[in-house]
């Protein structure tokens, strides 16, 4: 395992997470409704913003896959990762020219900044089986979203003193501060960005047969691939069960990261309250996510996720009896403690059963479809609240996802999955039903 290579890989979770801090969690929300959307109402500006974000993941979902598998015929993983986030910084620095009454410029830019963060995240997970061997990915992949927590809770506290504080920083305005703060998080993921682009070119460069010649794209080979990807992912029955899992957990903890801020609003905590709560998480999640990817090297991947999961049906119980300040901020911790090691350890588990030489395809297939599948959990929220009369029941009602999660997981075989991948990437097909068992039980030394 090269140290140099992992340190960078790393390196970029800690660059990118300040869009996903400062930008989608606490200042474009805001900014768009107070100051790009002004000349519209309340109502309007927020939807407006809620079907910018909708476009941004659909073109994601169209495009992941597709790029996905171009990456894997072509070995470029690291070429796609540079234009995505080349796409991303760029339209990021944009928001910074937005003023009053600007909210289709806003709007566009956000497709791209969203098409530019999710899109490279492919490219980047995609990377993991490139760098570090089976067994080892469980604490490198926890460590990339541990520095992710404290990148983006890093600049995103410099950005709340400069919008709070402007003066200090020689600005003249917290409107002005704000948008600076689009330009610091463009530089914060350029700068720590350079050192996996330096690298990531050694990466990943080995191409399947009949693979497309350097610099060539052949779009209809991408999808030819996708075709197929769509058809065999039914011949890797694990991979396919940890999907399905995935589609429901993944579902709950996207919808607690999009409405735990509106319900908490709604239940009269103060915003001050909920940033505050904001970096706890990201804190938090510091040493937890670390902890967690070595407990899952040590204790195996699929009972920690398990683990992980249980103590995320807490968090849902409990926030259905939260009324103040103090309990949402207990409730921010217990989120920081399991968050990034619940994502970190998915993605560690999805990179043993995936083949090897068909990572950028399988990773973009699973991020359109948890893209999509991560409609319903907002969606039954909203709708149960609306019933019910109260966001309570619809927080609870998220007890569901999780639980069809857990349940899913535990069935999932480790070590046939990781057998019949192994097979899949050796013989460059994927292995008939009557060689599940037997190399089931040939890797019965695997960790299950």
């Amino acid at each position: 395992m090269n140290r140099k290579a992992v340190r960078a890989w790393v390196l970029y979770d800690w660059a990118n997470s300040g869009y996903a801090t400062t930008v989608l969690a606490a200042v474009l929300p805001v900014f768009y409704a107070t100051v790009a959307a002004s000349t519209l109402d309340a109502t309007t500006a927020s939807s407006y913003l809620g079907y910018t974000h909708a476009i941004g993941m659909l073109c994601v979902a169209l495009l992941s896959p597709l790029l996905g598998a171009l990456a894997d015929l072509s070995g470029s993983k690291n070429g796609f990762l540079k234009i995505f986030t080349g796409i991303g910084i760029i339209s990021t620095l944009g928001f910074s020219l937005v003023g009053e009454g600007d909210w289709l410029l806003a709007s566009v830019l956000l497709v791209f900044s969203t098409i530019g963060f999710a899109g490279g995240n492919t490219f980047y997970d995609a990377m993991l089986p490139d760098l570090v061997p089976s067994g080892q990915r469980e604490a490198v992949s926890a460590r990339g979203y541990a520095y992710g927590y404290v990148g983006g809770g890093l600049l995103l506290a410099v950005n709340m003193v400069m919008i709070q504080q402007p003066t200090w920083f020689g600005l003249e305005s917290s409107l002005q501060a704000t948008q600076w703060t689009f330009v610091t998080v463009s530089f914060w993921w350029f700068v720590f960005s350079l050192p996996l682009f330096r690298i990531g070119g050694r990466l990943g460069r080995s191409k399947l047969p009949g693979s497309v010649q350097a610099g060539v794209i052949s779009w209809s080979a991408g999808f030819s691939r996708i075709g197929q990807t769509l058809r065999n992912i039914r011949r890797l029955p694990e991979l396919l069960k940890l999907l399905l899992s995935f589609w429901f957990f993944n579902d709950g903890i996207n919808t607690i990261i999009l409405m735990a801020t509106i319900y908490g609003s709604g239940i009269g905590i103060g915003t001050s309250h909920l940033i505050a709560a904001l970096l706890i998480t990201q804190f938090i999640g510091f040493p937890c996510t670390i902890l967690l990817g070595r407990i899952a090297g040590a204790w195996g991947s699929k009972r920690t996720l398990i683990f992980s999961l249980s103590v995320y049906l807490g968090i849902v119980v409990l926030g259905y009896f939260m009324t103040n300040a103090l309990h949402f901020y207990m409730l921010a911790a217990l989120v920081g403690m399991v968050q990034g090691g619940s994502q970190a350890i998915a993605r560690s588990l999805f990179s043993e059963l995936i083949p090897a030489r068909r990572t950028g395809e399988y990773f973009g297939f699973i991020n359109v479809t948890g893209k999509f599948s991560s409609i319903f959990g907002p969606f039954v929220f909203g709708l149960v609240g609306q019933l019910t009369g109260s966001s309570r029941w619809g927080i609870l009602s998220l007890i569901a996802f999780f639980a069809a999660g857990i349940v899913l997981l535990r069935l999932v075989n480790v070590a046939k999955g990781q057998a019949d991948a192994l097979a899949a990437d050796q013989e460059d097909s994927f292995p008939q039903k009557s060689m599940g068992s037997g190399s089931a039980e040939q890797s019965g030394s695997i960790r299950r």
